[in-house]
């Protein structure tokens, strides 16, 4: 049994994605990030670096429990476990591999910070604006290329579409027009009519902070002082 501690993110969504196509047994545990229970000591035992999603399989390697925690650990040790979307040849694994990587390094954090500088900034800061708005389209642009050749980032579905797909399908908000994408647009479409997806979707779903003014609460545990205490 998998204990998944989660909430509706990008990075919260992407194993709830691999899990439902895995079809394996597992435990939502929420983590209202809005409220601070990534800051709970029950929740910093589990992961230091009070991020979700974190999770814990029961049955791990040596039939002992292991935890986990950052996105990508716990999808490739999915994959391994489980012998799917992560493929056993080395060029093939490889190249999922990087487009996995190629999320983390690049997606995930310039998608966030643009996120951050157009909704969450107290006051506007045009250049961050631009930087982070010019490089989210140099990203669609990255993506749209490589899916003018392969059906999915990785050649066959995989972990690595798993980790873009929740980031790269919220473009309507990221000042994109998806027209000059039209590859990504397919490769969107084909992702959401998993029913997988559509199952990992509907988890949380009604805790999705919706786009407009954040509460003071929210700023503080995203944001603020609780972010940037010192924990022993």
């Amino acid at each position: 049994m998998l204990d998944l501690y989660t909430w509706p993110t990008p990075n919260g969504r992407k194993i709830h994605m691999m899990v439902e196509e895995l079809g394996i047994p597992y435990t939502v545990k929420p983590v209202n990030i809005t409220k601070g229970e990534q800051f709970d000591p029950a929740f910093l035992a589990i992961n230091p670096n009070h991020k979700i999603p974190a999770a814990v399989d029961w049955k791990g390697p040596g039939g002992k429990p292991i935890v986990l925690f950052e996105s990508a650990t716990i999808l490739e040790y999915l994959a391994e476990k489980h012998g799917q979307f992560l493929p056993s040849e080395a060029r093939a694994r490889w190249t999922v591999k990087q487009w996995l990587y190629f999320q983390m390094g690049g997606v995930g954090p310039m998608f966030g910070q643009q996120g951050h500088f157009n909704r969450y900034a107290p006051e506007p800061i045009p250049y961050a604006q631009q930087r982070y708005d010019n490089e989210v389209k140099r990203l669609y642009d990255v993506m749209n290329r490589r899916l003018g050749d392969v059906p999915y980032l990785g050649g066959d579905y995989s972990i690595a579409d798993m980790a873009t797909y929740p980031w790269a399908m919220g473009w309507e908000n990221r000042k994109v027009d998806m027209a000059d994408f039209p590859n990504v647009q397919r490769w969107l479409a084909a992702i959401a009519a998993r029913p997988a997806t559509q199952r990992a979707w509907a988890i949380l779903s009604d805790n999705v902070t919706k786009p407009g003014p954040i509460s003071e609460e929210h700023r503080r545990a995203y944001f603020g002082d609780m972010q940037y205490q010192k924990r022993s």
